[in-house]
């Protein structure tokens, strides 16, 4: 497989509003939807509506929810050899509030993506060890997670962490374990206690990271675009263009799975190229609502984010 995501699915229940509630208050929203989510599994969806050979190693319930993903991923082209259904709890799913300016709110409940355990890993050992690229987040249990990147890397495939949702204590294996770590402005901010708002700040974040053990690292930032550096270079700034945004949910996640593809299907690109192009197709995807239903296939994009 060119991309092979060991993480969650999540139903997400989209609720659309003129603004976000505070704290108690009750606001009567215009639309609602229901969707497919998971960051582990939108990554997954993303790669492969870009053309990349993908597997998933999850978890589901044994209920409707968990039916209806395992369609989905047929339906867009991903191996579910290693995606199993339990009775021990339900499909994870993800409240979603968005409001009118395209901001969104999300609160997950994880349910059978922490059933995945050790043993399904084990299972799926040849898939994991053969991959171009394994992406991995922090929705399954973080054992699980670290599990599967230290295997992946010691077979040599590029391991890339997205250390969503972000978490303040963070086991120290996870940073040296991967080598892209890309976390987005509010996870950085989380995982280094210092403020990630502009350029200069995701720059000294970016360093604070490499000291804990990181090798390359990304922070995605909105409309800002993108800050990385490799060992020993300094960060460097990828802009995004602008967009009518309509809902940035799963925006990040195209990023991701884009960032999968290209590390693993347009190796010779730099990577200064890879972030840029997978700012683009992040950028296409806040114009639409929705999670995945945001993601443009491959035939619906620029023909010149797939040229050499």
């Amino acid at each position: 497989m060119d991309v092979v995501v060991v993480g969650s699915c999540m139903t997400d229940l989209v609720s659309y509003v003129p603004r976000l509630p505070t704290l108690g208050e009750t606001l009567h929203g215009h639309k609602f939807s229901m969707g497919f989510g998971g960051k582990g599994a939108n990554q997954c969806i993303a790669a492969s509506r870009l053309g990349a050979s993908t597997a998933m190693v999850a978890k589901l319930g044994s209920d409707t929810f968990g039916d209806n993903y395992l369609k989905n991923f047929k339906d867009n082209n991903v191996n579910t050899e290693h995606v199993g259904q339990t009775a021990e709890a339900a499909t994870g799913v993800a409240p979603i509030a968005v409001d009118d300016k395209g901001d969104n709110s999300i609160i997950i409940v994880a349910g059978a993506n922490h059933c995945l355990s050790r043993s399904d890993l084990e299972g799926a050992d040849d898939l994991i060890t053969s991959a171009k690229v394994v992406i991995c987040q922090l929705e399954i249990k973080p054992e699980v997670t670290l599990a599967a990147m230290t295997r992946a890397k010691n077979q040599g495939v590029c391991v890339v962490l997205n250390p969503a949702p972000a978490v303040k204590r963070l086991d120290d294996a996870m940073y040296s374990s991967c080598d892209i770590f890309c976390p987005n402005e509010t996870e950085a901010e989380i995982l280094t206690g210092t403020k990630v708002a502009s350029i200069s700040d995701a720059s000294a974040a970016i360093k604070a990271l490499q000291g804990k053990g990181c090798s390359t690292v990304i922070i995605t930032m909105g409309s800002q675009g993108a800050v990385f550096a490799e060992p020993g270079q300094e960060a460097k700034h990828v802009a995004a263009s602008p967009v009518n945004a309509v809902d940035s949910t799963g925006a990040g996640d195209a990023f991701v799975g884009a960032l999968g593809y290209y590390l693993a299907c347009m190796p010779q690109l730099t990577l200064s190229e890879k972030i840029q192009r997978s700012c683009t197709i992040a950028s296409f995807s806040v114009e639409r609502p929705g999670t995945q239903t945001s993601y443009r296939p491959k035939h619906e994009l620029p023909k010149e984010l797939f040229q050499v």
